[in-house]
């Protein structure tokens, strides 16, 4: 049996903008991407802490900072929200692994790795 578990989670990022005039996806500091192992193309779920709402999209690489809504997932959020942005793997049953949780401070900037 496999179990869908959490791998990576950026926890309470801060929303830099909005661009309803796109294809769709979430654009993430590359830097970032990286240090939570997602990789560009990733499916995603986001959490806005702001709103309450949830939503899957994908990873696309962005500039230094960067966490901007694109295309119908601009709707969900404005700039300055909370979110959080989860992505999970599918893991055999025994397998506990040890999920990347890195908590960002107001500029989207590391500030903790739990």
């Amino acid at each position: 049996m496999r179990r869908w578990l959490l791998k990576s989670k950026l926890h309470r990022a801060r929303v830099t903008g909005t661009e309803k005039d796109y294809e769709g996806s979430i654009s993430i500091d590359a830097a970032l991407l990286s240090e939570a192992d997602i990789a560009v193309g990733e499916q995603v779920q986001v959490v806005n802490v702001t709103n309450g709402e949830r939503f899957e999209t994908y990873t696309i690489e962005g500039e230094s900072r960067q966490m901007e809504l694109n295309g119908a997932a601009a709707r969900l959020a404005e700039t300055g929200d909370v979110i959080i942005v989860i992505s999970y793997g599918l893991y055999v049953k025994d397998e506990q692994p040890e999920p990347t949780v890195l908590l960002l401070d107001e500029e989207n900037r590391i500030s903790e790795r739990e």
